[in-house]
């Protein structure tokens, strides 16, 4: 299985093969999960340290459990009480690592670029977790695989990705994935949520929510990021639930096989109606959860195989 990359940093270098392979890769992984022995031993003997610079509960989560299923040595460095707050620079925290014989670093961090910087500091394999708002390549994976297992192919569907788009890395990775495999997405929300080079993108967008979900195949709904905004934006949470938020009136203007999701945490009354959400028939949010884990033991099992490839071309050099 050919995948030529030594990190996963974000989508836009991914190839659709790069991407299919993942997501096939994934599929087995599904399999594994669901076995009554979920261990495989592709990661055994590698350590696999996650840096997670910002709060997280499904991706560390996940990158944890896939880690130890995959046979690796995981730890989970607490950056909160970590040299970085003594004013450590992250190279010297990628110096250290080195030191570690780290073979994969997961990395979450508020500021764009960070984990390319840290990638070119460390002899490791490294995943982005999310960097800023720049992008979450895992979550649009899983997403893709979610799609993908329920409609029956990645390609030519209408996909309405809806909320604050502006703050979200999620949705520009999903652009970006949808977008490679010839998928029409659109974008909806309020403008003072959407970026400021939106037509740029090679996307429709749409302001009239209804209008936005009109015969689209996936609603794809975002959380409003509080954290990131630093003005008003919108007028009062209830007052965009009214407007944006999907309730089953506006669904509605879905075709009917459509399909609900969110990459989580939900804020439940503002970009969701919580029995939509709970709705078994069109969500699929806790199946995004569980192909989360899939993807990123697929991600780290594809790039612990190019490290080790790498490791011992280096050695049969040595050797000669």
């Amino acid at each position: 299985m050919s995948f030529p990359h030594r990190h996963l940093l974000g989508i836009e270098p991914l190839s659709p093969s790069d991407i299919t392979a993942i997501l096939d890769l994934a599929e087995q992984y599904v399999d594994l999960n669901r076995a009554e022995m979920k261990h495989s031993d592709a990661l055994a003997g590698l350590t696999q340290i996650n840096m997670f610079f910002e709060n997280s509960t499904r991706t560390q989560a996940s990158f944890e459990l896939a880690g130890k299923r995959l046979g690796a040595d995981v730890m989970n460095m607490a950056m909160q009480a970590s040299s970085i707050k003594k004013g450590e620079t992250l190279v010297d925290t990628a110096l250290t690592l080195n030191a570690m014989h780290t073979d994969l670093l997961v990395v979450r961090h508020p500021n764009s670029g960070a984990v390319d910087l840290l990638s070119q500091k460390v002899n490791c394999a490294v995943l982005n977790a999310g960097d800023g708002r720049h992008e979450h390549p895992t979550q649009a994976l899983l997403d893709a695989l979610t799609i993908r297992r329920a409609k029956g192919r990645l390609h030519r569907l209408s996909i309405a990705i809806c909320g604050d788009i502006a703050h979200s890395r999620v949705a520009r990775s999903n652009i970006l994935l949808l977008g490679k495999m010839e998928n029409r997405v659109r974008l909806v929300g309020p403008p003072t949520l959407l970026p400021s080079q939106i037509d740029q993108f090679g996307v429709e967008v749409f302001h009239d929510m209804r209008e936005g979900l009109r015969d689209v195949d996936v609603v794809m709904m975002l959380r409003l990021q509080k954290e990131r905004m630093d003005g008003g934006f919108i007028p009062s949470e209830r007052e965009y639930f009214h407007r944006y938020g999907l309730d089953a009136e506006k669904l509605a203007c879905a075709r009917d096989d459509a399909i609900v999701m969110h990459p989580g945490p939900m804020n439940r009354g503002v970009e969701i109606d919580g029995e939509i959400a709970d709705d078994i028939t069109r969500s699929v949010i806790q199946e995004q959860v569980e192909m989360g884990v899939a993807v990123r033991m697929a991600a780290m099992d594809l790039l612990a195989r190019n490290l080790r490839a790498a490791r011992d071309k280096r050695a049969k050099g040595v050797m000669a």
